[in-house]
């Protein structure tokens, strides 16, 4: 289960190291500072912070990456909100009073 807390996790500084989920990212600040060389390495996921791939890999990492559609998903669920805002909002515009005479 990839919400549980309790999972083992590996660590991308050394692969030796299995963490459990909850300690994770404290784990991850403590081995880049034990690991530079590595850390050098390694780049961030923009979408999860705890996801420390090579450099190499991190243009697929981020096409395929399963946190990414989380925050797709919930973008598109914002702009739906917002739509919905805009459609069900009454326009209180009013024409102005009009001094013209057509017929005059």
């Amino acid at each position: 289960d990839i919400l549980d807390p309790e999972r083992l996790v590996q660590c991308p500084y050394d692969k030796h190291h299995r963490i459990r989920a909850r300690r994770f990212p404290y784990h991850l600040v403590k081995c880049r500072k034990s690991y530079p060389q590595v850390a050098k390495e390694l780049s961030t996921c923009p979408f999860n912070a705890r996801h420390l791939v090579p450099q190499a890999d991190l243009r697929d990492h981020i096409s395929n990456c399963n946190d990414k559609r989380f925050i797709e998903e919930e973008i598109a669920c914002e702009a739906s909100d917002f739509q919905r805002r805009q459609m069900n909002s009454v326009s209180t515009w009013q024409a102005p009073p009009c001094d013209e005479d057509w017929d005059t």
